[in-house]
């Protein structure tokens, strides 16, 4: 498995993986996937602690990683939020792990201080992703989110790079 910076090339696969999951799963609170405009972004952020990785595996974008802002607000510029994605197929074979395993020193090396994540529950695989790259958990917000006719609990994660 490769670890590299997204490229425009891999938007479709990107899209696809973050569509389903907007339309069949709730680890995202959108309900349609994203426009194409809106994954064109991330590929032009060049902040510090800016970053879009994609895991490639036998020519074929099977996961991905982001991390941005935490808020807009100059007191969070040292915290960044990170997000994962991986598509059915790449899911149980370390495609998680090996985005962070990248993404995390990148931040590091940018200055960043906290990284966070939130995972909407229940989501037992990506909260011991979480876990196993040295996140912890932070707290509970309770039915801040609804899809497909239930509640949704989200858990906040932080890790401390410095």
């Amino acid at each position: 498995m490769d670890i590299r910076r997204a490229l425009p090339a891999d938007l479709p696969a990107v899209a696809a993986i973050y569509g389903r999951e907007a339309l069949e799963g709730h680890a995202t609170f959108d309900l349609e996937p994203r426009p194409m405009h809106l994954w064109e972004e991330p590929l032009t952020a060049s902040g510090p602690g800016e970053h879009f990785l994609v895991a490639e595996d036998d020519g074929a974008v099977v996961g991905y990683a982001t991390s941005g802002p935490y808020r807009p607000k100059p007191a969070y510029l040292h915290t960044r939020e990170s997000t994962v994605y991986v598509a059915p197929d790449g899911q149980g074979r370390g495609t998680g792990r090996a985005l962070y395993d990248v993404l995390l020193p990148l931040l590091a090396a940018d200055g960043v201080r906290a990284v966070v994540a939130g995972v909407a529950l229940p989501n037992p695989a990506s909260l011991a992703l979480h876990r196993a790259c040295g996140f912890e958990e932070v707290g509970t917000m309770r039915q801040v989110g609804r899809k497909f006719d239930r509640w949704i609990d989200l858990t906040w994660l932080q890790k401390l790079l410095a």
